[in-house]
């Protein structure tokens, strides 16, 4: 490799034993949500230590062989070092492809659920049906992989579109798989309303944000305006005649957050925690690595929203992700939620950059 290994494996030796002192801790022992996140990670990084090591060991076999062949070419030994050779050369292939993968930096939030927040853009009232289409196909994907979907808010419109919906998703792995759904998705297609049949391009903006843990996050209740109001739109008498809506303003940042799909003013007011806990963080962790999302935003998937990610043409039955330019005619399975191979392919992408960015800063030191 043109990155060395060995290098890279020395932090992780360092942080194992911070790990192992932090699992000593009284504290550490007395929050077993904490202590457990602990132990995982030491698991994690021990493992990669001992595959480092086990590839040490293998480059001094490889070392040694080549010694022997280069003492003395035509003797039985060098013969059998050569054999022997083969086996080794093809094994540290395979463990350099291993220790790649899991030394390239990963993102902490990937392991999170999400907070998504879709809304329209422009094309009007097809534009919030896209939105719609949006959410049930991120729905059904969800579906696909046991997920758990929770509509938090929502602006419902005459047609059966939506302005705006806000959902969270709960699983396992599934900021990671995810978070590169974020930036404006445009649709093209000839909307039922229209006699002439004429192509209309309309667009829709999704947001994907882990979702904030408690030590993440101290939120100070006075920074907080609680109002409670009636809900509007459908949804029974319970919904539009008692004051059940909740709007939480966080004041410092004028960061504003309105739930009001639960008929329990709790329920909605907990959903609206949630969310504004996201957005806080996102902001948060924005001023805090400036430069992280400046290095993000040159590569695949990196959420800016001003960027026109991908385009649903529905009559070629086509849809083109820009970023990586793959294009796929499989619309139909892909609206209904067949999201794997675009998200593969920009997970690839991003990752291939991970390993050029890692191997650029090696060359330097």
């Amino acid at each position: 490799m043109k990155f060395s290994i060995i290098n890279l494996l020395e932090p992780l030796k360092k942080r194992l034993k911070e790990l192992d002192e932090e699992l000593t801790d009284t504290k550490v022992l007395a929050d077993q949500k904490f202590y457990k996140k602990i132990a995982k990670e030491r698991s994690d990084v021990e493992e990669t230590v001992n595959k480092g090591e086990e590839y040490s060991r293998l480059l001094k076999s490889i070392e040694d062989n080549e010694q022997l062949i280069k003492e003395d070419p035509d003797s039985e030994l060098a013969q059998l070092a050569h054999e022997e050779l083969e086996g080794l050369m093809a094994k540290k292939q395979k463990l350099e492809k291993e220790l790649e993968l899991r030394l390239i930096p990963k993102d902490p939030d990937d392991s999170k659920n999400v907070i998504m927040e879709i809304r329209a853009g422009t094309g009007g009232e097809e534009a919030a049906l896209f939105v719609a289409d949006l959410f049930r196909m991120y729905s059904r994907f969800a579906e696909q992989r046991g997920w758990h979907v929770d509509v938090m808010n929502s602006n419902i419109t005459g047609v059966g579109g939506f302005k705006e919906i806000i959902f969270s998703i709960e699983g396992d792995g599934i900021f990671g798989d995810l978070k590169f759904e974020s930036g404006v998705h445009r649709v093209q297609r000839v909307p039922a309303t229209e006699a002439s049949g004429r192509l209309h391009t309309s667009a829709a903006s999704v947001v994907v944000l882990p979702e904030a843990e408690d030590v993440e996050l101290n939120i100070d209740p006075l920074d907080l305006r609680i109002d409670v109001f009636r809900a509007s739109g459908p949804g029974g008498q319970h919904v539009n005649t008692t004051d059940s809506a909740v709007r939480i303003t966080h004041i410092p940042t004028n960061t504003v957050v309105t739930c009001q799909d639960e008929k329990s003013q709790h329920k909605n007011k907990t959903k609206a925690l949630k969310v504004l806990r996201a957005r806080l963080l996102d902001k948060l962790n924005a001023q805090k690595n400036e430069q992280i999302s400046k290095t993000r935003k040159s590569m695949v998937g990196s959420g800016d929203r001003s960027e026109k990610i991908r385009t649903y043409n529905f009559p070629q039955n086509r849809v083109t992700d820009h970023r990586i330019g793959l294009t796929l005619y499989d619309l139909e399975n892909i609206i209904n939620g067949k999201l794997d191979e675009l998200i593969a392919g920009a997970k690839k992408s991003a990752f291939e950059k991970k390993i050029k960015m890692v191997k650029e800063n090696q060359t330097k030191v």
